[in-house]
């Protein structure tokens, strides 16, 4: 974890600026799917209304194309933790959990984000997992923000205290081996950010450093399994995953989530940077 072994890219404001205009498209293609979720409708419907968002804005799919991926979102359904490739025979059913990541690359620059929503009536234990991760992903957010306004921040700060936040809220399995990442002219740069660890080592969180945040639990095994179509990764056990994801940059007073509409102001407050309208 040693800094010269990394390749870290710092941003400057005016292009975390760039990235949050990119952030916007992807909230508007989540905003879009999980208005659609539905039983009865595929993984390909929902991947067809956010390529159709993504491009209408002029941006382009991060994902279709990228190492071979066949489509614009992965959308992952029950024990499928990441990267279920969207199929039009992959239908939604009562009761299923479906997680969807989306990314979208605008001039030049990525937003990355993922959402974990019930589909009709679902089970509240399933619902609230799901609440978990997205608690876990914003203590970790916050824990980044704390570290750039004091100086301090380490990078496994963040994982330490998504970590903690689970442990807190009950027993679940934290998926290992995945995780966040950087962010900025690619989809994926340095630093990988896991999920679990102890807090004070890696990089320094300073401002310019961009970064997606992605808890993925589990209501059993955290040990995953990747499938043959060499993407879709699926729980062991067969147990229900979540996963969710936001894209956050480190400013000189606070943090900007990106893929927030609200660029995380109800969240995490004064955290904010006043960058944020």
């Amino acid at each position: 974890m040693r800094r010269q072994e990394l390749n870290i890219q710092l941003k400057t404001p005016e292009q975390i600026e760039l990235m949050r205009a990119a952030g916007l498209v992807v909230a508007a293609a989540l905003d879009a799917m999980r208005a659609a979720v539905a039983p009865g409708v595929s993984t390909a419907d929902l991947d067809a209304i956010a390529e159709k968002v993504i491009r209408d804005a002029g941006a382009i799919p991060s994902f279709k194309g990228y190492h071979g991926f066949p489509a614009s979102i992965c959308a992952s359904v029950n024990e499928q933790v990441v990267h279920g490739i969207p199929s039009a025979g992959q239908v939604l059913r009562e009761g299923d959990l479906i997680s969807l990541d989306c990314g979208a690359v605008l001039n030049d620059w990525h937003g990355d984000s993922a959402i974990t929503v019930g589909v009709g009536e679902t089970d509240p234990a399933l619902l609230r997992m799901a609440e978990v991760a997205e608690d876990a992903m914003w203590a970790g957010i916050a824990a980044a923000a704390r570290g750039v306004l004091n100086g301090r921040g380490k990078q496994t700060d963040i994982s330490f205290n998504i970590e903690r936040s689970i442990r807190k809220a009950g027993r679940y399995g934290i998926v290992d081996g995945y995780g966040g990442h950087g962010i900025g002219t690619e989809m994926h740069q340095d630093p990988h950010i896991l999920n679990h660890g102890k807090p004070g080592r890696g990089i320094k969180l300073q401002p310019g450093l961009a970064l997606a945040i992605e808890p993925m639990i589990t209501m059993g095994s955290p040990r995953t399994v990747e499938l043959e179509d060499g993407w879709t990764v699926v729980t062991r056990d067969n147990s229900i995953a979540a996963h969710v994801e936001h894209t956050m940059a480190l400013l000189e007073d606070g943090v900007w989530v990106t893929t927030a509409p609200d660029g995380g102001r109800a969240r995490l407050g004064d955290l904010v940077t006043a960058r944020q309208p």
